[in-house]
């Protein structure tokens, strides 16, 4: 049942976990395979938000049709399971501030592109999982961002309302899925987007984690 109770939801590549490194060593595995040359992480960083079949299809360009893609995927999907948390981490700062908000009474959630298991295995590997009342993957739902349901529905699991409710993200897509679901967004500046975080269209941008808290009280308390 829903309380009044706040719920905070991550996004969770870029945003919360600095996962990069090991998607694109996962990508890179798949292009060696078929003797393609590597792509650089910076480059390939940029696609992340958009998920592991995305990527793929960026980096084989015209050379893969559904069918490919669809095997392409499946390979990404069993190597990278296997190699989580190579170099994966949280992000400076985002332990404490968890602490900090759930001490405050927030609810907490992600809501992500990746597969609900791997975000799942992700998040218990790093010791965070516990901290989050719904993990929603791609597959959760049946639908997934920017697709608003996506995040109302995490809220929802999470026994929360989406009236007060507030996202961080890394990208355009948080931030079209936010303002689809008529939820106010927090955009970190140390993520993946191509963009500029300041030119995603977000409610406020952090550099920080430990500016988090004040900023999304004071777009929980805003005027609607």
């Amino acid at each position: 049942m829903n309380d009044r109770r706040p719920t905070l939801v991550f996004d969770l590549d870029g945003t919360l976990v600095d996962t990069a490194s090991d998607l694109v060593a996962t990508l890179n595995a798949i292009l060696a395979e078929e003797g393609l040359q590597p792509v650089a992480l910076q480059h390939a960083a940029a696609m992340v938000s958009h998920g592991a079949r995305a990527m793929l299809a960026r980096a084989f360009a015209e050379a893969a049709d559904e069918a490919r893609l669809d095997a392409l995927t499946q390979r990404f999907i069993d190597h990278y399971s296997r190699h989580l948390v190579g170099g994966s981490r949280p992000f400076p700062g985002v332990p404490e501030s968890l602490d900090r908000f759930a001490a405050s009474g927030w609810r907490l959630a992600v809501c992500t592109n990746k597969l609900e298991g791997l975000s799942r295995s992700l998040l218990e590997q790093l010791d965070l999982a516990e901290r989050f009342a719904a993990i929603a993957g791609q597959d959760t739902f049946g639908v997934r961002k920017p697709h608003p349901g996506h995040l109302t529905e995490t809220i929802r699991v999470a026994g929360g309302d989406p009236r007060r409710a507030v996202m961080v993200g890394d990208s355009d897509v948080d931030v079209k899925t936010a303002r689809a679901a008529e939820i106010p967004v927090v955009a970190v500046s140390f993520g993946y987007s191509p963009l500029p975080a300041r030119e995603l269209g977000a409610d406020a941008v952090i550099d920080r984690y430990d500016s988090l808290y004040d900023v999304a009280v004071s777009l929980l308390d805003r005027p609607s």
